[in-house]
């Protein structure tokens, strides 16, 4: 009986969880609303992390990609405000980090500037990028939009259905860097 019990709850749980990562459970704000800009971009809600409503296209047929998702920001951020394209137009936000491009190189696949977690202070304009997690196995990505002494703020699409689109996040100074005081940052990207 008691396994029965068990067996369900971890059932209900599991249920409870893919349905919350597909559906918007925040009634407060309709998928696709603008719910913050910067530079002139606009940030939309997305309601449940793995929601998708389709592919985002720029007019000349880039990539931008799926829809109110964390990368379409971060890739639309860098194709409207800084005209950049990025060579490789897919993969999920954790892809955006080449473990094997050492800190400081250029990322072919971004054509962007790579720096690991520790090494330099972010500045406005860099992707954040941050490894997969047990609660979100895509990674995460955002831009930097404001940095001080010991703190930046990004601003971010999709972070959940109650997520804020602005975060701050502390910086310890280390040896000869920065570290970002978040749990799985892989690093940042610049441009060059």
């Amino acid at each position: 009986m008691l396994a029965w019990i068990i067996s369900s709850l971890i059932f209900a749980v599991v249920i409870i969880f893919l349905v919350s990562f597909k559906v918007n459970i925040n009634y407060t704000k309709e998928i696709g609303q603008v719910v913050d800009s910067f530079n002139g971009v606009n940030v939309y809600f997305n309601g449940a992390i793995g929601h998708v409503s389709g592919r985002n296209l720029a007019k000349d047929s880039y990539n931008l990609g799926l829809k109110h998702q964390c990368v379409e920001f971060v890739k639309r951020y860098y194709y409207e405000h800084l005209q950049h394209k990025m060579p490789n137009t897919y993969g999920h936000a954790k892809d955006f980090f080449d473990v094997t491009v050492p800190s400081g190189a250029l990322n072919l696949q971004r054509d962007l500037l790579q720096f690991s977690n520790g090494t330099v202070k972010p500045v406005v304009n860099d992707i954040l990028v941050i490894n997969r997690s047990l609660l979100n196995p895509y990674g995460h990505v955002a831009i930097v939009s404001q940095v001080n002494e010991d703190q930046f703020e990004i601003i971010q699409q999709n972070p959940g259905p109650f997520g804020k689109s602005r975060e701050v996040i502390d910086l310890k100074k280390v040896d000869q860097g920065w570290f970002i005081d978040k749990p799985n940052v892989l690093g940042l990207l610049r441009l060059p």
